[in-house]
């Protein structure tokens, strides 16, 4: 390259080398093509997948595998304790409805019972009061004609027979006589002495002559039964204790009769008045 200078000789221009060689194959300086836009950018190279990027590279998701099989032991414990929920409503609502069903109705429903009420009414008839030894049609008599004195059936138990008369009228009263034979073991003796001992309407006493182990009597109910375990024991004494009553609820059981013996009392006016 030439420079020309106005009036003067064409001069050249110095060229000063720096004694270095262009490496081979690089551009020179200011020859550099521009840089890819976004390139240098981390993750902006092309093949370098981003993290949560859609398209190639990204790692695939094991699916989870889902049991299709029922497991029946949950199912069957939630079958056994809706059965038994189903049972104890269903006791509980027959309980609430016997409960409510009349006292003569549950009676009646004692496997075993004699009801003399609708079996033989006429037995139970009486006009008044008489002293005296008494005959019964029944042994041990259910009701009917009777002494002017109860016995006293304030829970008591008696270790000796009592006299009929006295027993009836206090049934009339609405208690629930049980009898026994006297050789009766003692530990069943004591069974039934517990169901008597402090309640009121009841008393309890040896009997001689029964066909079964164990009598019981209102007024014109009576249930035997061959031991002292027997569920219908308390059956009869929750029917029957006051229910049967003659005279009402209201009827005394104290102030009676308290000593043994089968021959009845006349007390007449030692009696205090129903």
């Amino acid at each position: 390259m030439s420079i020309s200078t106005p009036g003067g000789p064409e001069r050249r221009p110095t060229v000063v080398s720096t004694g270095k060689k262009p490496a081979a194959g690089r551009p020179a300086a200011g020859d550099k093509p521009a840089a890819k836009a976004g390139a240098g950018k981390a993750g902006g190279g092309k093949g370098t997948p981003r993290p949560g990027a859609g398209g190639k590279g990204r790692k695939p998701v094991t699916p989870v595998k889902v049991s299709q099989g029922r497991s029946w032991g949950p199912i069957a414990l939630f079958v056994a304790v809706g059965v038994l929920a189903v049972g104890i409503i269903g006791v509980g609502a027959w309980a609430v409805y016997q409960g409510a069903q009349p006292w003569q109705k549950r009676a009646d429903a004692i496997n075993g019972i004699v009801n003399y009420r609708d079996k033989d009414p006429e037995s139970l008839k009486y006009e008044k009061h008489q002293s005296g030894p008494l005959k019964y049609k029944y042994s041990p008599p259910v009701g009917g004609v009777h002494n002017d004195a109860w016995q006293n059936c304030m829970g008591d138990v008696y270790d000796a027979p009592i006299a009929n008369e006295h027993a009836v009228h206090s049934l009339e009263h609405g208690a629930v006589w049980i009898t026994y034979r006297p050789d009766l073991p003692q530990d069943q003796v004591e069974k039934l002495a517990g169901k008597v001992r402090g309640t009121e309407k009841m008393l309890m006493s040896p009997y001689e002559g029964l066909d079964k182990a164990i009598s019981l009597q209102a007024w014109g109910y009576q249930l035997k039964v061959d031991n002292a375990d027997d569920e219908r024991i308390d059956e009869f004494i929750k029917d029957l204790r006051v229910n049967a009553s003659v005279e009402g609820p209201t009827a005394l059981c104290n102030q009676g009769v308290t000593a043994t013996g089968t021959t009845p009392r006349d007390l007449g006016a030692q009696m205090p008045t129903q």
